[in-house]
């Protein structure tokens, strides 16, 4: 089944229990919770207490996406908070085995990210321990960026990589992705989608008409 995942860091912060409900309504299948420090990234986002706001408001699962330094030390209070799934950078964790353990062993769905410029060979040996891997299709710290071409290729190899282990594990991809190309992003693999400009901004309601009706074309 493909998957889609409003990323609520292009939604109208005045109004954001009100728009998560909305996309709630309207078809979302996760809510895609941007949290950034200002380290590992350039912009400060969410924290702690907006996923706990954004639990009161969903029973959607809360897909929380941590673009910190060293997310282990977090890893507990967002699970605390409401998180269903947490994904780390793979990039940020000194020790990532140790921190998708962690994820687990508190009773969540663990994923890894990578940045545009990051090689699979980085999953190598954490690939099975994974439950999901984000592929960052724009490089990450700020929303409306425009879709880096090459993640096509990217999400193709990983989406191979993980049929020929035999494994079982979803293929998010997050930046840039619209109704003009989330149809060659699912072809090539991926059956998470991460969505946060072309949802919010004009007219919610049919931005999530169109893409649900393209989500549900290639199955």
């Amino acid at each position: 089944m493909n998957i889609l995942a409003p990323s609520i860091l292009a939604a109208d912060i005045t109004r954001l229990g009100e728009e998560v409900k909305k996309v709630d309504t309207l078809g979302a299948d996760y809510i895609h919770i941007d949290v950034m420090d200002g380290i590992f990234v350039p912009s400060i986002s969410f924290g702690i207490p907006v996923v706990k706001g954004v639990r009161k408001v969903t029973d959607k699962i809360l897909d929380v996406h941590l673009m910190i330094e060293e997310p282990i030390r977090y890893i507990e209070d967002f699970v605390k908070a409401g998180a269903d799934i947490v994904t780390v950078h793979a990039e940020s964790c000194r020790h990532l085995n140790r921190t998708i353990s962690r994820i687990r062993e508190l009773g969540v769905r663990a994923g890894v990210s990578l940045n545009p410029s990051t090689s699979l060979t980085s999953l190598d040996y954490i690939l099975s321990e994974a439950d999901m891997v984000l592929l960052m299709s724009v490089n990450p710290g700020f929303g409306g960026q425009k879709f880096i071409p090459s993640s096509i290729d990217k999400i193709k190899e990983l989406r191979r990589m993980i049929e020929t282990r035999g494994l079982n594990v979803d293929i998010e991809v997050d930046g840039g992705i619209n109704t003009a190309n989330i149809r060659e992003v699912l072809e090539a693999g991926a059956n998470v989608i991460v969505a946060g400009t072309s949802i919010f901004s004009g007219d919610i309601e049919s931005n999530m008409n169109q893409f649900r009706r393209e989500l549900d074309r290639v199955s």
